[in-house]
């Protein structure tokens, strides 16, 4: 890139700007109205442009005050147009177009371009707010996410199965506050089978609350990212939310509730069964879990990995499956997931 004295901190490459593409190339020329400082479209020192430069190695990018053109291949040219209208779309709610979201983005039209039949755009995925609370606000960050969400507000039960990182657990909190704020339901119940502690606790010193902390801490983490934690202990102390062993479950039948069941990949099967039948009246089960990570002892069959041929296509159940590409820690997490699947492959090792 070439830089002129009036372009600011903004890489300027205004060379063929105007001029009819190369025989076999296409061009696209797009517009940032002025109410859009090109800060925002291209990022601080231009990281945002730096993304869609390596995601597309084969256009020229150029940009000159507000206006953006490419040349290269008519198919990748029309990608960064749609990436720029949809860059656009995002800016124009007010929020920030980030480079993790300009890369998901990409990866978004991407796979819709190869014929998935996704018809979810970029923009209606990383717009559509699940809960604010506290200056910030939860929504999805993949398309994978978004349909998981979107399964929880259509179905009874949804299972959200993934590996580490994709959000499943997080998410499904986030729909249970918010079913909670607006009077879906009554109370939230949030369970985990306790494998590490024998499940049954009793040889653990302490009250329940104080044996089951440890086993249920990721549970009470992800309440205080969504509520004021000072309002946390009086609604439990009201029951208004619930925080125990799958153990616990056993023998009840819960109704007006949201209930999740986190780790499942380490409950058997009859406790599974156990579990879905405790289904009430006017309530919602999300189960997540990775049934890469199964803790039971040896010869334990996990129910999640079970119940998946149980209830595939039962009405009203629905099973969201999350990968390695819906990872929304470090980068490196999802490269680590990729890894652990092949090596899981060659040695044809899949779990219990």
């Amino acid at each position: 890139m070439t830089q002129t004295p009036n372009a600011q901190t903004r890489p300027l490459r205004p060379e063929g700007v105007g001029e009819p593409p190369p025989h076999g190339q296409a061009r696209a020329h797009f517009t940032v109205p002025a109410k859009h400082p090109m800060v925002t479209v291209l990022g601080s020192g231009d990281a945002l442009l730096r993304v869609i430069e390596k995601a597309f190695p084969a256009a020229d990018i150029h940009v000159r005050g507000n206006q953006v053109s490419a040349i290269g291949d008519a198919v990748e040219v029309a990608l960064i147009q749609r990436l720029f209208d949809e860059m656009m779309l995002v800016l124009r709610t007010g929020q920030p177009m980030t480079e993790d979201a300009v890369e998901r983005s990409i990866a978004m039209l991407r796979s819709s371009e190869s014929g998935n039949g996704a018809v979810e755009t970029p923009a209606e995925v990383l717009t559509q707010n699940i809960l604010s609370s506290r200056g910030r606000t939860i929504r999805p960050k993949t398309l994978n996410q978004k349909r998981y969400v979107d399964a929880i507000d259509k179905h009874t039960i949804v299972f959200g199965i993934g590996p580490a990182g994709t959000g499943k657990t997080y998410l499904a909190m986030a729909k249970a506050v918010q079913a909670l704020q607006s009077k879906q339901v009554n109370r939230i119940i949030l369970t985990r089978p306790a494998v590490e502690a024998g499940e049954r606790l009793g040889f653990l010193p302490g009250t329940l609350y104080e044996k089951i902390d440890p086993y249920l801490r990721p549970l009470y983490d992800a309440l205080h990212d969504m509520l004021d934690p000072d309002s946390i202990p009086r609604l439990m102390a009201a029951g208004t939310i619930e925080v125990a062993p799958l153990a616990y479950m056993r023998g009840r039948t819960l109704n007006d509730a949201f209930i999740i069941l986190d780790e499942a990949q380490n409950t058997s099967a009859e406790q599974m069964k156990m579990f879905l039948t405790r289904l009430g009246f006017d309530s919602k089960i999300v189960v997540t879990g990775d049934v890469t990570q199964v803790d039971l002892p040896g010869g334990t069959k996990s129910g999640l990995r079970q119940v998946q041929g149980i209830l595939e296509g039962v009405d009203d159940v629905h099973f969201s499956r999350l990968t390695s590409q819906d990872v929304v820690r470090h980068k490196l997490v999802g490269r680590i997931v990729d890894a652990y699947e092949k090596y899981d492959g060659q040695n044809g090792q899949h779990g219990k």
